[in-house]
């Protein structure tokens, strides 16, 4: 762990030697990371909003059909969630007190559940796939203080390495009725963002990772998982802004490339919609070869180009404008 930690301090001090930023680099920074980290954050917990439509809702307040209230909600209140950690920095805010920590879970649950934002679980909760039940409500506030003891105790101790512990010993305790992992990952953020590391993000392909690395801790008090996948977002974030500094792009840092483009294709009822066509009509002009999807996504559907909605448009054109039939369409397009 040493050397790790060692290694995370070395980057950090590359990082620092490139400082400051361009006050607009990192602004667009910010708003990028702030996208994701809302995203994967609120994709571990279960959102099916992916990273396009969490942008949306969050930088133009625009509503996705099919997606749920509650989904809108936590996306919008994850970004206030990052606002406020961040204005808490900005004011040099230096202590975690019981008080942050519920004024941070209550921007989370804000419209969702506010009877319960910020403010402790006053039942047994369970938690699926859980090896074991959290402490009993009466337990909670206790705990909680005796958490922030331990951490006002840590002065010294790599930050790295704190904001990784007390990123568990949360989960341990699981004081809320929900919001606890989106609460949790958000504190140990500002602790890292407290001593200078930029925002750490777990990305979704390491969800499962992520959780099973929890579960071991918990059921053998091992965290070597839970440490190194920690401390690798960290060096990611590290890698990222210091490619940043020097003029890069971070996306390839957090975004895999066939991730990337699958992000922008398209399902076969959006092609529909965007060509004003019936569904129907797309799959004949599959059959008849006129279009082919680029690729299928994980749960089998067809994905296309954009560029196949214009194609249609076109088809729709020489049938109704040149009343060409489809072997004519074919040649012409061939």
């Amino acid at each position: 762990m040493d050397e790790k930690l060692k290694k995370l301090s070395e980057k950090k001090r590359q990082l620092d030697k490139l400082r400051p930023l361009p006050p607009e680099q990192v602004k667009n920074i910010q708003e990028w990371l702030d996208v994701e980290y809302t995203y994967t954050s609120n994709a571990i917990e279960g959102s099916t909003l992916n990273r396009s439509e969490t942008a949306l809702v969050i930088e133009k307040g625009i509503t996705v059909r099919g997606k749920t209230l509650r989904e809108h909600l936590e996306a919008t209140n994850h970004a206030k969630a990052i606002e406020f950690v961040r204005s808490m920095i900005e004011k040099g805010h230096q202590f975690i007190s019981e008080d942050d920590i519920k004024n941070i879970h209550k921007i989370v649950l804000a419209g969702i559940d506010d009877d319960w934002a910020g403010k402790y679980r006053l039942r047994q909760v369970f938690i699926t796939g859980a090896p074991q039940e959290p402490p009993g409500p009466e337990e909670v506030p206790f705990r909680m203080k005796t958490l922030i003891e331990w951490l006002k105790d840590q002065q010294g101790v790599h930050p790295v390495k704190v904001a990784t512990d007390l990123h568990y010993r949360f989960v341990v305790i699981h004081p809320f009725v929900d919001g606890n992992g989106r609460t949790t990952r958000l504190l140990m953020n500002l602790v890292l963002m407290q001593n200078g590391y930029p925002i750490a993000i777990i990305k979704t392909e390491e969800r499962e990772a992520y959780i099973d690395a929890i579960r071991k801790a918990t059921v053998t008090g091992d965290l070597d998982d839970f440490y190194s996948l920690v401390f690798g977002a960290v060096e990611r974030s590290l890698d990222a802004y210091i490619a940043a500094a020097k003029g890069k792009s971070i996306i390839p840092f957090f975004i895999e490339k066939t991730e990337l483009v699958s992000e922008n294709l398209l399902q076969i009822g959006k092609v529909a919609t965007l060509a004003n066509v019936g569904i129907p009509t797309v799959r004949y002009y599959l059959e008849q070869g006129f279009i082919k999807p680029e690729t299928k996504s994980k749960g089998g559907f067809m994905l296309f180009d954009p560029k196949v909605v214009e194609r249609i448009k076109e088809i729709k054109r020489l049938q109704k404008e040149e009343r060409l039939s489809i072997a004519e369409i074919k040649k012409r397009l061939s």
